[in-house]
């Protein structure tokens, strides 16, 4: 619009008989109303067609510098409005997981552990990328130390390294190790050569996602059914039943009974699949013998309510 007042302007001031220099200098001096003399003297043609041009060119300049003014002083208070509740979220976090990479395992993975029932909090470089996820988000790169502290990994209970590289992901492992020693920590590998690099710099498990990819594959054609029933049981949740971990706590009711005096299966109906002592050895398909010791892990299975009736059995109380 500018662009034509200003063309326009020139076109006219040379229809009457000024050089295109001029007509083109009348013009500006005109729009901007700066206030100098005419470069010729005018008559009343001249006079008529100056304020013509004096209501359109210095309203459409106005209108055009008001939309830049809105444009910059809107976009920097959103940023700023973004940044403050951010930065609110940010502060109020803690036991939650620290997703590192915003790609397509990372996305997957923040779902399914706030499907879960985990808090997340998001690294990624990319800040187009994470518009509009609705966790928090933590925009730099998740190699640096500065990155992972604005994440709070300090009171976070877990590290997921997501990214595109390997290198990338053992950066991050080796920095979430440093500032929180007892970080329990997932890291992505593509090639196999650098899950042992990983484990050394502290990833408690590393994943290949090519393998498991792989070996659910050649799963589904050995194994059909078994393979369907887990995938749906551990993905896809449509079944009435799911799989659940409970760690037994010293003072649990669970706790220095044996698998029949605690009778489970008939207090809560959830079926109990195996147990993990606390050295990370799994018992599974246990006897009625079995002890339940204080830090060991129940992993059953069950409906919701199943399983909620085992929670409450895990709990000091017992109750049943």
């Amino acid at each position: 619009m500018v662009a034509t007042v200003f063309v326009a302007g020139t076109i006219g001031y040379w229809a009457f008989g000024f050089t295109l220099l001029d007509a083109a200098y009348q013009t500006v001096t005109t729009v901007t109303t700066v206030g100098f003399r005419e470069v010729e003297v005018f008559g009343t043609a001249e006079k008529v067609f100056t304020m013509a041009l004096i209501g359109v060119g210095v309203s459409t300049v106005l209108y055009t510098f008001t939309l830049a003014v809105q444009t910059v002083v809107e976009g920097e208070l959103l940023e700023f409005v973004g940044r403050r509740r951010m930065d609110k979220e940010l502060s109020a976090v803690q036991n939650h997981t620290v997703v590192c990479g915003w790609g397509r395992v990372g996305r997957a993975i923040a779902h399914d552990l706030h499907q879960a029932g985990h808090r997340v909090v998001v690294i990624d470089a990319d800040a187009e990328r994470t518009t509009g996820i609705p966790f928090p988000v933590v925009v730099g790169d998740a190699t640096l130390n500065s990155v992972l502290r604005e994440a709070k990994l300090e009171q976070a209970r877990s590290l997921v390294a997501a990214l595109q590289g390997d290198a990338e992901n053992l950066f991050v492992t080796l920095s979430g190790r440093a500032i929180n020693p007892g970080l329990f920590i997932v890291a992505r590998a593509r090639e196999e050569e650098s899950v042992a690099k990983l484990e050394q710099a502290g990833a408690d498990r590393v994943v290949n996602p090519q393998e498991l990819g792989a070996a659910r594959m050649a799963s589904f054609i050995a194994r059909p059914n078994v393979a369907e029933f887990v995938d749906v049981v551990m993905h896809e949740r449509s079944l009435e039943f799911r799989m659940e971990e409970f760690h037994v706590a010293p003072r649990s009711y669970l706790a220095d009974k044996t698998l029949r005096d605690a009778d489970l299966g008939e207090k809560s109906g959830a079926l109990v699949l195996a147990l993990r002592a606390p050295g990370g050895v799994f018992i599974t398909n246990p006897k009625g013998s079995t002890q339940i010791e204080p830090d060991h892990v129940i992993i059953a299975v069950g409906t919701d309510d199943d399983l909620r009736r085992l929670a409450d059995l895990n709990s000091p109380l017992g109750r049943n």
